[in-house]
């Protein structure tokens, strides 16, 4: 039987490989949504993955404020307001206030970023469908770890990018 530490290190090994394998995806995942964007003459398309996905965040519960970001993506409010930051510039959400409640901001999409939602949601379907195909080779019990696992150090890894201020 395999010590605790061996299983440790085989499970590093096979998240850093996982990494390099995942960060090659994410080139040709972001270069697919580029290609359709330029086809469909989608202008000021993020070049990040997760600027995206708070773009779709955004669109499903707009008005929404970066704190509500922030918890409905499970990222620090510090990623949110850099990345809406970026997205207000590029002309792709704007800011307003609602009539109750001016000391406070709220993003809704402009035409523009509703475009790139709506790709997004296509797409974003088909991959949804593709992952679940891949994990009915699990158990449900399997599936509860790996999603553990997945919640967990993704929190431990946004703790170490953030300086500290990660949601816990």
């Amino acid at each position: 039987m395999e010590s605790a530490d061996a299983v440790k290190q085989h499970v590093y090994e096979q998240f850093i490989r996982f990494l390099h394998v995942y960060e090659s995806f994410s080139d040709t995942e972001i270069d697919h949504f580029l290609s359709i964007a330029e086809r469909e003459r989608i202008e000021n398309f993020p070049h990040n993955i997760t600027a995206v996905h708070v773009i779709d965040c955004i669109g499903r519960h707009e008005p929404i404020n970066s704190t509500a970001i922030a918890g409905k993506m499970e990222l620090s409010k510090a990623s949110i307001t850099k990345i809406g930051g970026k997205l207000l510039a590029d002309g792709l959400v704007e800011r307003m206030q609602l009539n109750d409640n001016k000391k406070e901001s709220y993003f809704r999409l402009t035409p523009q970023g509703k475009k790139i939602f709506d790709l997004h949601e296509r797409i974003h379907a088909n991959e949804a469908e593709r992952l679940h195909r891949f994990l009915d080779k699990y158990s449900a019990v399997e599936m509860k770890i790996i999603g553990s696992f997945l919640k967990d150090y993704s929190a431990e890894m946004e703790l170490r990018i953030s300086g500290g201020t990660a949601k816990r």
